[in-house]
């Protein structure tokens, strides 16, 4: 059995999507694909497990710039009564909405916050606390559209982000997602401070990581290799 709380921390299985398949990429590599599986039943498997909520990101349309709500209307449906937190392809406002139409309960956005000078503002002041703001991270910068460009410093988004009244963070290391090497607890120490609430990824293992994590001050993390690993997984 899936444990999804550690003391006041909440864990978010992840759910990676590319075509109609759940999968698993190593450091973010679109040509490294760990394991494939239909999504539906995955997803019902994982809902199975009793999580307050999953993390469904589809990398296709994060690499594409496009939402496909088609895969969050399957997402919905197999995880029946467990919410999502869609990512992926929300590249404007009425992209973020549409993604909520279609069944998600908040929406985690990140190449787009940064496309215009307003638009992290504009987000903030459509979605509210439904917006979670994405904070990709590679040695020190922002990563957008699917990883494959680099961005604005960490500590100018931080800034940003407080001052646009931004309610929550999603923040990944990069380098650790899909490893199994553990979380960068220095980069979430270090985001944390803003005062802003942090769900963590990347490199997420077990209760010790969460446990470690919730010391530091996130209000969550997200683990999806680990998670794997709790389910049975077999990796190709």
């Amino acid at each position: 059995m899936l444990i999804c709380y550690l003391a006041t921390m909440q864990l978010l299985p992840a759910v990676d999507v590319l075509g109609t398949d759940a999968v698993r990429l190593e450091r973010g590599d679109y040509d490294r694909v760990l394991f494939r599986l239909p999504l539906e039943p995955f997803v019902a498997r994982v809902a199975a497990t009793g999580p307050a909520m999953i993390h469904l990101v589809d990398l296709e349309g994060a690499r594409d710039g496009r939402l496909r709500p088609e895969v969050v209307e399957l997402g919905v449906r197999a995880a029946g009564t467990v919410a999502l937190q869609v990512s992926g392809g929300l590249r404007s406002v009425e992209a973020a909405r549409t993604a909520l139409a279609a069944g998600a309960a908040r929406v985690v956005v990140g190449t787009a916050l940064w496309a215009q000078p307003d638009a992290l503002a504009e987000f903030v002041a459509a979605l509210g606390e439904r917006l979670v703001a994405a904070l990709d991270v590679r040695d020190g910068r922002l990563a957008v559209r699917g990883w494959t460009q680099s961005a604005l410093g960490l500590d100018e988004a931080l800034a940003a982000c407080a001052a646009a009244g931004v309610s929550r963070l999603h923040v990944t290391a990069i380098e650790r997602d899909g490893t199994l090497a553990g979380p960068d607890l220095a980069l979430y120490e270090r985001v944390c401070s803003s005062g802003l609430a942090v769900v963590a990824a990347g490199g997420v293992r077990d209760d010790r990581d969460l446990a470690a994590l919730e010391a530091v001050g996130c209000e969550g993390a997200v683990m999806g290799m680990g998670l794997l690993a709790r389910l049975g997984v077999e990796l190709g």
